[in-house]
C-alpha cells in the first residue's frame, strides 16, 4: 500500500512556482498541517517513510516520522519536476508566458525549460514504487513528494493521459492512497486532508 503525501504548506504555495529552488521552509500553518498528517498516519501502521530531497518535503517527513516513530529516508526519485528558469516566478507572471501555456495545454509532449517532462517524472516515481513493491511487498509505505509528481504517478497507474493532471486536486498535506498488486493498481483514496478532519478523527 502506497500513501502518496504532498508536502505541507510553505510560503510560496499558490503564488510562486518553487520547483527545485533551495529553501521554501514550511510556514507555521504548514507545520500544523504536517502534524495533523503525522497523527493521522500514525494510525496507518507505516513500515517506512521516503521523502523528496526538497526542504519542504524533508520537514514534512520529519514531523510525520516523529509522530509515527518510523524513520524517514530521502529518495531522489520523489524530487520535484525540474522547472529550470520557470522556478521562482510567480504564477501571475507565468500566465503570460507562451511556453508555460504550452506546458499546461500539452502535458503529454511539452517540456520545461530544463527539459523535464511528465513522462520522466512518472518514470522516476513509478520506477521507485515498482522497486519497493519487490523489496517491501505487503508493507504500508508513505512517499512524501510534490503535486505534479503525484499526479504523474496517478496518470501512469490509472492509465490516463498526462493531460488528465488538471482533473486531479492534490492539496498540500494531502494523502492519496494506491494499492498495487499483480492485477494492477487501485485508487483507494485521493486528496484526503487530515488537517480538515474533525477533532478526534486523527487517531
Amino acid at each position: 500500500m502506497f500513501h502518496l503525501l504532498r508536502h505541507a504548506s510553505h510560503g510560496h504555495v499558490g503564488r510562486v512556482l518553487t520547483g527545485r529552488l533551495p529553501g521554501a521552509p514550511l510556514t507555521g500553518e504548514g507545520r500544523e498541517e504536517a502534524l495533523a498528517l503525522g497523527r493521522h498516519m500514525a494510525g496507518e501502521k507505516l513500515d517506512a517513510i521516503y521523502a523528496s530531497p526538497r526542504l519542504r518535503a524533508q520537514q514534512t517527513a520529519e514531523i510525520i516520522a516523529r509522530e509515527t516513530r518510523v524513520e524517514s529516508r530521502t529518495a531522489e526519485e520523489l524530487d520535484e519536476i525540474d522547472f529550470g528558469g520557470w522556478s521562482g516566478r510567480s504564477f501571475d507572471d507565468l500566465a503570460a508566458d507562451p511556453a508555460w501555456r504550452i506546458w499546461n495545454e500539452e502535458r503529454g509532449s511539452a517540456a520545461t525549460p530544463a527539459g523535464d517532462t511528465m513522462e520522466r517524472a512518472a518514470a522516476r516515481i513509478t520506477g521507485f514504487m515498482e522497486r519497493l513493491c519487490r523489496e517491501r511487498a505487503g508493507q504500508h509505505l508513505a512517499l512524501v513528494s510534490h503535486c505534479d509528481v503525484i499526479k504523474a504517478a496517478l496518470c501512469r497507474y490509472l492509465d490516463l493521459p498526462f493531460q488528465s493532471v488538471h482533473g486531479f486536486e492534490i492539496a498540500p498535506a494531502s494523502i492519496t492512497t494506491l494499492a498495487i498488486g499483480k492485477g494492477g493498481a487501485t485508487l483507494i483514496a485521493q486528496n484526503v486532508r487530515p488537517a480538515q478532519l474533525p477533532v478526534g478523527a486523527l487517531a
